[in-house]
């Protein structure tokens, strides 16, 4: 008899639970159709790079609200060269990053571009000609400069590098 109860103390006590979560479920709002990327500021990290970095720190000016920028960093004390990253998604969802280092040019690139090494011609983007460079994952426009390598990597096609690398403008 004792064994009987046992089992129907289990299955009453496995139904309160469960109603309680169906309960948590139906009247806790949540909503799934929310984009769970969120946008960052970056002017003060901008700023920050700008008064640390051995050179011209790059940034977007007059971009567009629907490109949002993602993620930022700055790391001057990284023993390959300070390193500045802006990363954006562009109005189409593909992934756009502003990369600049006055480290060693060839293992910046290729760490950044994620194993982008192939040329593929130039590219004019304003008065500025940008190496092409297509890789596995990421393609990128490459400026090398006295000092300075920027890239401008990511998912998306040439034409939106191209948007990115023009809006750039350096202090």
């Amino acid at each position: 008899m004792r064994g009987n109860q046992t089992v129907r103390d289990m299955v009453l006590s496995m139904a309160v639970i469960g109603v309680v979560v169906a309960s948590i479920y139906v009247f806790v709002p949540h909503d799934d159709s929310k984009d769970p990327v969120k946008r960052v500021r970056y002017t003060v990290e901008l700023d920050t790079a700008r008064r640390a970095a051995p050179y011209p720190v790059a940034a977007p000016e007059g971009l567009p609200r629907t490109w949002r920028a993602t993620s930022v960093t700055y790391d001057g004390g990284n023993p390959d060269g300070a390193a500045w990253h802006l990363g954006f998604l562009d109005p189409k969802r593909e992934y756009v990053a502003v990369e600049q280092s006055n480290g060693k040019p060839s293992k910046f690139i290729e760490s950044v571009s994620h194993g982008a090494a192939t040329k593929d011609g130039t590219q004019q983007v304003g008065a500025v000609k940008w190496d092409r460079y297509k890789g596995p994952k990421y393609d990128a426009l490459v400026r090398q400069e006295r000092g300075v390598t920027t890239v401008v990597t990511g998912t998306a096609p040439f034409g939106r590098l191209a948007e990115m690398a023009a809006a750039l403008k350096s202090s």
